[in-house]
């Protein structure tokens, strides 16, 4: 089948992020300038340069996370292991703000070390950020859209040294959790290696 998204589908469901999948989720962490923590995941996330080390996440309106974190211009992006995939379900609750995810979903948060935002403790890994810029970005009708695209370079990373294999973090064994589409996720089970190759061989 083709389709035209501007045109529709006809399927049951939207099919986009099902086909651009997996994606893996960046568990935010903010703090206002008064304050107040959020927590919540982002399916739209992902690293965008080594050198520096950057990372974006998207929130397809206006939501605290972004909120906060153009007022402090700080976040952590908290990688999601399969044991912690149910809380962080739970940690999307569209609660009111000045509620704290952190209790809400039953984790513990720990103090970063660089900037403001706590981190969530029972995660194998976590990132601080610190903002870079924020914007939306256009359609091809030049128009902004209702989405927030945040990037931040990564300053300090947390390794819970339990998922260190040989010096190397083993996706498999935190089992990093990430978005397909519609209600589905997965886990890493299994990994392959496969070396770039090289012209001149």
């Amino acid at each position: 089948m083709f389709y035209e998204p501007s045109k529709g589908h006809g399927l049951p469901h939207d099919p986009f992020k099902a086909l651009v999948s997996p994606r893996p989720i960046g568990w935010i962490s903010t703090v206002s300038k008064d304050g107040a923590l959020n927590l919540a995941p982002y399916s739209f996330f992902n690293a965008l340069s080594g050198k520096p080390p950057l990372v974006w996440f998207s929130s397809e309106s206006e939501k605290d996370s972004a909120t906060f974190a153009g007022e402090t211009r700080e976040f952590v992006a908290n990688i999601v292991g399969r044991d912690l995939a149910g809380k962080m379900n739970r940690s999307s609750v569209n609660a009111p703000r000045g509620t704290s995810e952190f209790d809400y979903a039953g984790l513990t948060s720990a103090p970063s070390l660089l900037v403001a935002p706590p981190r969530v403790a029972e995660a194998p890994a976590a990132l601080e950020c610190k903002v870079t810029e924020i914007f939306r970005p256009k359609g091809l009708n030049g128009q902004e859209t209702g989405a927030v695209v945040v990037i931040g370079e990564v300053v300090g990373v947390h390794i819970d040294e339990a998922f260190l294999t040989g010096g190397l973090f083993d996706a498999v064994k935190a089992g990093n959790v990430a978005r397909l589409g519609y209600m589905d996720y997965s886990s890493i089970d299994a990994t392959f290696s496969m070396r770039r190759p090289r012209w001149e061989d």
